[in-house]
């Protein structure tokens, strides 16, 4: 298969992009110092900086055809050339337009994972899936809602309430059984109800990993927390286990913020854990 594009068993994961940010290491990882980047160097620009892809995953499951995450969206009209607002081109490019989506998933309800949910139409909002029904989880949902954190969800107003009000959104607990292959798996910590995408078809697994790492450094820096994590701890403890049952089961990973098209695995040697991207 071509290199965005990986099988689970049945089913079929491919690679889409809006684009990119950048951010400098040391600004979006505060308490990780330039010193200790050293043994990551490779992870970084020559700038010192985070890119981080802005990746969505295209899903063929159990006959239905799943977005999972949905980027930063449009960048504003009067805005110069900007980096991001891909998606729909990148989704097009592989013969998909958007009224051919079932199913839009989102790991998280953070701004750059539900930018195109919607679009404006004069003074209204319209889905811009017209025939997918969207899926969320119920703590971020309400997270958004209370104005003490709110400030971290800044475009949950335009991209994610209107769709309660429009009666397309589905809110999600727990271990959630999207299709026969598809399960929500909780991974809490970047935002209260954080959710990766656990797959299992034909006795292989994958794993949509969402945001519970940003980088690929994290992998074996577990304890490395971002500024955007918006409960420290728990956003450690979470990695440490995913990624120690990561390497331990050699599950196929797709990590939304890695190098694109953010394919790979969790692997072990010499008792460190790395990140083994597949070729794009």
């Amino acid at each position: 298969m071509a290199g965005d594009t990986v099988r689970v068993g049945n089913v079929e994961i491919t690679s889409l992009s809006d684009g990119y940010l950048e951010f400098d290491a040391c600004n979006f990882f505060p308490s990780i110092s330039a010193e200790q980047w050293q043994p990551y160097q490779v992870h970084l620009t020559a700038e010192h900086k985070v890119r981080f892809n802005l990746a969505s995953y295209l899903v063929r499951s159990d006959g239905r055809t799943i977005l999972v995450d949905t980027g930063l969206g449009p960048p504003p009209p009067d805005a110069p050339a900007s980096p991001w607002g891909e998606l729909l081109v990148s989704l097009r490019s592989h013969g998909v337009q958007p009224q051919d989506i079932d199913m839009v998933v989102m790991t998280h309800l953070h701004r750059d994972h539900v930018g195109w949910n919607l679009q404006r139409n004069g003074a209204a909002y319209v889905p811009t899936f017209p025939k997918a029904r969207y899926w969320a989880s119920r703590k971020d949902y309400e997270a958004s809602r209370r104005v003490e954190v709110r400030e971290r969800f800044p475009n949950a107003p335009s991209c994610v309430w209107p769709l309660q009000e429009l009666g397309l959104l589905e809110l999600m607990e727990g271990e959630h059984i999207l299709t026969r292959e598809l399960t929500t798996l909780p991974t809490p910590g970047h935002t209260p109800g954080h959710m990766s995408i656990m797959i299992t078809s034909q006795g292989q697994r994958g794993l949509i990993l969402g945001d519970a790492a940003h980088n690929p450094a994290q992998v074996q820096e577990t304890e490395w927390v971002s500024r955007a994590d918006m409960d420290s701890h728990q956003a450690g403890v979470t990695r440490r286990q995913l990624m120690e049952r990561l390497a331990r089961e050699r599950t196929l990973v797709a990590a939304g913020h890695f190098p694109a098209p953010g394919f790979g695995r969790v692997m072990t040697a010499q008792g460190r854990r790395y990140w083994q991207g597949l070729p794009g």
